[in-house]
């Protein structure tokens, strides 16, 4: 990049003259950070993205180990998750990563004296929360009495507003007990989904946020929890198809740049700094992780921008074993009753010729996050034995970890309030991520739906049309 001031631009844009003098610069190249410079470019604004990574996706990427393309860690979306499938269909991945026909989840218990047992989750084409029904009536994992405690819990937990923001200061464990949950219908069913998908145990995690996972989820739609993962590598999605839309769209993306401040001009305009250059642009979304923005932030552009600091993080480790043979029948398993959490088969994404890879994503790993490798080794590879007998005999080719320290934001109660929304007080100035205030957990749904939200924001501050997909998103949700 070159030094000097210059105005923001696009390489190859075609946009008309209306919008030569409207221009933005998008913070940060992960989900939020694509989404919001698709939808500004889409909408005629002229829009930089600056990533300081080498590579787009954020914390949804890969990398080459040998000859392995490996994801940092195991993303999977539901059919309800309609902003991250608008995003596959923007930058044309979707038959890179489809949904099941039907939500079906195997679970091995191996607690048990009798042994490992297998159970599933999965539903029938019947209306909620008959689709469940069946599924839960002959689940091994609970008790005729647990069960029926189940269904009681589900229909008071349908029954709460989502609105109602007394939801974020409980804790969902604490409700779930005063609603007759045992802590065996907790550990196999609420926190087999929850922790997945919140990244913390139902005691830890507010109530609003556990309620909206489990009624869009699970009590919405008949199909809304339809699992979807990608069979490429994530950076096929989140880098290179991702680069392609964003360069079609005229987008100037550059990686390896770092911004190191944003201020307002005073005279409706912004300046980027980035090493060797500084850009003028009339809107800047900043979609960064909460304590990046913080850094960045101008006096004045949040009431109380220390609260941002105040949003906590949690981790998420991700165990890589590599077998010298197939060992698992199954595209991917819960497990209850081990360590293990969630098992997945990345063998033919990972681009493996021979044996079988299989990565095991361990979510809210706080006592995990910082062990070595070894320790991690003798923890998970006898546990796997238990799982899955096709592991007893096979060699293993490889053994590591990924690990990601700050994965998302810790959903406690209490952290709705702390959570910003898309405009700021200083004007032209947006915030994006999936910590922000879309009502969703730490997703790439959240990532996506910020996204949107700040680009919608910045066009209407800009005197833009709103694209038409962006309607449509809304209107699938």
């Amino acid at each position: 990049m070159s030094d000097g001031s210059r105005p923001a631009q696009a390489h190859g844009t075609a946009a008309d003259e209306d919008a030569a003098g409207r221009s933005a610069v998008v913070v940060g190249g992960g989900l939020a950070g694509i989404t919001a410079a698709l939808a500004l470019a889409d909408a005629g604004v002229r829009v930089t993205l600056l990533e300081g990574r080498p590579r787009l996706g954020g914390l949804a990427f890969s990398f080459r180990r040998g000859d392995l393309t490996v994801d940092n860690g195991q993303h999977v979306y539901l059919r309800c998750c309609t902003a991250y499938r608008w995003f596959l269909d923007r930058i044309e991945g979707a038959a890179l990563a489809p949904l099941q026909d039907r939500l079906d989840v195997p679970v091995v218990d191996v607690a048990k004296p009798e042994g490992r047992r297998l159970g599933r989750l999965r539903r029938d084409p019947l209306p909620v929360p008959l689709h469940l029904g069946r599924s839960l009536a002959v689940y091994p994992h609970l008790s005729l009495a647990e069960r029926a405690a189940v269904g009681r819990a589900a229909l008071a937990l349908k029954g709460l507003d989502l609105a109602d923001p007394a939801l974020d200061t409980q804790d969902f464990g604490s409700w779930l007990a005063a609603h007759g949950q045992s802590a065996r219908a907790i550990e196999a069913l609420w926190d087999l989904v929850g922790v997945a998908t919140l990244n913390a145990v139902a005691g830890d995690a507010s109530l609003g946020l556990a309620a909206m996972v489990f009624k869009t989820g699970l009590l919405s739609d008949p199909g809304a929890a339809d699992i979807g993962w990608a069979r490429v590598p994530l950076g096929e999605l989140h880098d290179r198809l991702a680069r392609k839309a964003l360069d079609s769209a005229g987008v100037r993306t550059e990686v390896r740049t770092r911004v190191t401040s944003v201020s307002y001009n005073g005279n409706g305009t912004w300046s980027v700094q980035v090493p060797g250059e500084r850009l003028e642009t009339d809107a800047v979304v900043l979609a960064v992780p909460q304590r990046e923005a913080h850094g960045l932030l101008p006096p004045g552009a949040l009431d109380a921008p220390a609260q941002l600091l105040d949003i906590g993080t949690a981790p998420i480790l991700n165990v890589h074993v590599v077998y010298d043979r197939t060992v698992l029948a199954r595209p991917f398993f819960a497990a209850l009753g081990t360590p293990v959490q969630w098992v997945f088969d990345r063998t033919d994404a990972s681009g493996l010729a021979e044996g079988q890879y299989l990565a095991l994503s361990q979510s809210a790993a706080h006592d995990e996050i910082d062990l070595p490798v070894t320790e991690l080794r003798e923890r998970y590879l006898p546990e796997l034995e238990r799982l899955i007998p096709g592991t007893r005999g096979a060699e293993v080719s490889d053994f590591f970890v990924t690990r990601e320290r700050t994965a998302t934001f810790a959903p406690a109660p209490g952290v709705g309030r702390l959570r910003p929304g898309a405009r700021t007080k200083a004007p032209g100035l947006y915030l994006a991520g999936a910590w922000t205030a879309t009502g969703w957990p730490a997703t790439m749904e959240s990532a996506v739906r910020s996204g949107v939200s700040a680009a919608d924001a910045a066009l209407s501050a800009l005197g833009r049309p709103r694209p038409r997909h962006l309607f449509e998103f809304e209107e699938a949700a």
